[in-house]
C-alpha cells in the first residue's frame, strides 16, 4: 500500500513580513506548524527557502523534500519550548569533545589527527575563549570547568533557529567545537566535516569502502550541509 500524502491545495507560496519576523503563505494562508503555532522566523531569508520548498512541489506534498520548513518547525514546536534543556545537552559534548581524545597508534593516525585538530582547539580558544586539551586514549578525562562554562554559555546565547541547526551540526559530528566552527562563515561546511571523520577516514584507507557506511555517511553529510545553510540564514538578512 502507497504512502497517503497531501495533495498541493495552493498556487503560490510567497513571504509575508509580520511581527517578529517573516511568515509563509500558501495563497492567501499563513502557514502554521504541526503544533499549530504560526510559523514565523527570523530572516526573509530562511523564509524565502522555504518558500521556494514549497513552491517546489508537484501534486503531491512530499515533507522529506522540505528540510529548511522540518527544521523551522521544530525550532519552533520544540526547541523553543525547551530551549535550556537543549543548550545544556549540546554543551555536555564540550567535556569529551572528540577533539581532545586522540589515538596512542598508529603513527601516521596520531599525526593526522594533531595536523587536523589541534588547529581546531587553538581556534576554540582564540575565538571562543574556551582552552580545550587533547587526551591519549578512549577514557573520559575532564576538561577544565571554566572552558566547559563558557562554551556552555555560548550555546545557551543561541536563539531556538540556531539551536536547531546547532544541535544537527554538533550530533552529527561529535564535537560541540566543530559545530562552533561550521558556524562561522570562513569555515567551509565539507572540511569541517572531513575533520569530524577522521578516524572513519583512516580506517577507510587501510581496509577499503564498504558501500553500505558510505551511503549512511552520506546521509549524515547531507543533514550537516543543510544545518550549516539552515544556521547562516538564521543570521543573514
Amino acid at each position: 500500500m502507497s504512502e497517503w500524502a497531501p495533495r498541493r491545495f495552493y498556487t503560490q507560496a510567497h513571504v509575508v513580513d509580520t511581527d517578529g519576523g517573516f511568515i509563509l503563505h500558501l495563497d492567501a494562508r499563513p502557514l502554521r506548524t504541526p503544533g499549530k503555532a504560526p510559523l514565523v522566523v527570523p530572516t526573509r531569508g530562511l523564509a524565502e527557502a522555504m518558500a521556494e520548498e514549497w513552491q517546489a512541489q508537484s501534486e503531491k506534498i512530499d515533507p522529506r523534500t522540505m528540510p529548511f520548513t522540518r527544521t523551522a518547525n521544530t525550532a519552533i514546536d520544540k526547541v523553543a519550548p525547551q530551549h535550556a534543556e537543549v543548550a545544556d545537552m549540546l554543551a555536555e559534548y564540550g567535556d569529551s569533545d572528540l577533539l581532545c581524545y586522540r589515538a596512542e597508534s598508529p603513527a601516521d593516525l596520531v599525526a593526522r589527527q594533531a595536523a587536523g585538530w589541534d588547529p581546531l582547539l587553538d581556534w576554540a580558544e582564540a575565538q571562543l575563549g574556551a582552552r580545550l586539551h587533547p587526551v591519549t586514549g578512549l577514557m573520559h578525562r575532564p576538561q577544565p570547568a571554566e572552558a566547559v562554562e563558557v562554551l556552555r554559555a555560548r550555546t545557551h546565547a543561541l536563539t531556538p533557529f540556531e539551536l536547531a541547526a546547532f544541535h544537527d551540526l554538533v550530533a552529527l559530528s561529535g564535537s560541540l567545537v566543530l559545530g562552533f566552527a561550521a558556524t562561522v562563515p570562513d569555515h567551509s561546511a565539507e572540511a569541517i566535516w572531513a575533520l569530524s571523520r577522521l578516524d572513519e577516514t583512516f580506517q577507510q584507507e587501510l581496509w577499503g569502502e564498504d558501500e553500505e557506511a558510505q551511503a549512511a555517511a552520506e546521509v549524515k553529510l547531507q543533514a550537516f550541509l543543510h544545518a550549516h545553510r539552515f544556521f547562516a540564514h538564521c543570521r543573514t538578512a
